[in-house]
């Protein structure tokens, strides 16, 4: 999927009033879900997206934690800490970046292939995943797993 086009429907998703505001999301979720999951797995992930989205991921990646260790086996944060990443990074409140979180990796489910989605699901924990487009039909669907 071209950048132009994923910072288009994520901008349609979380109904964001300009591109630049979709832009400002996109790159504080995948920042953030870069800090979140194992390096190795973020670098698959940033291999499938655009050279424009992909390289602050990649960055993100590489950078140590927090804690000052390394993201090899990613940082563990839960939900809240998450959408404090993402809102801070965005501008925004923690209920805007949760909706813009959804988009984004709304998105990004369609632009990674079934098997990558399934390892980025599998690096979450389940609150996170609950954002995720399998997470929200199992949610609806009353399937806990």
């Amino acid at each position: 999927m071209r950048h132009d086009e994923m910072i288009g429907k994520v901008q349609a998703l979380a109904q964001l009033p300009d591109r630049g505001s979709a832009e400002r999301a996109t790159r504080a979720v995948l920042i953030t879900l870069a800090e979140r999951l194992p390096s190795g797995l973020a670098d698959h992930v940033s291999a499938q997206l655009p050279p424009e989205l992909a390289d602050p991921m990649r960055q993100a990646a590489e950078l140590p934690s927090a804690d000052g260790r390394s993201h090899t086996s990613g940082e563990r944060f839960d939900l809240t800490v998450f959408a404090g990443r993402i809102a801070g990074r965005a501008g925004t409140d923690e209920d805007a970046a949760l909706r813009e979180a959804a988009a984004v990796l709304e998105v990004l489910d369609a632009a990674l292939t079934p098997e990558l989605n399934e390892k980025v699901a599998g690096a979450l924990p389940a609150d996170i995943r609950l954002l995720l487009p399998s997470g929200r039909a199992a949610e609806a669907t009353g399937d806990s797993g």
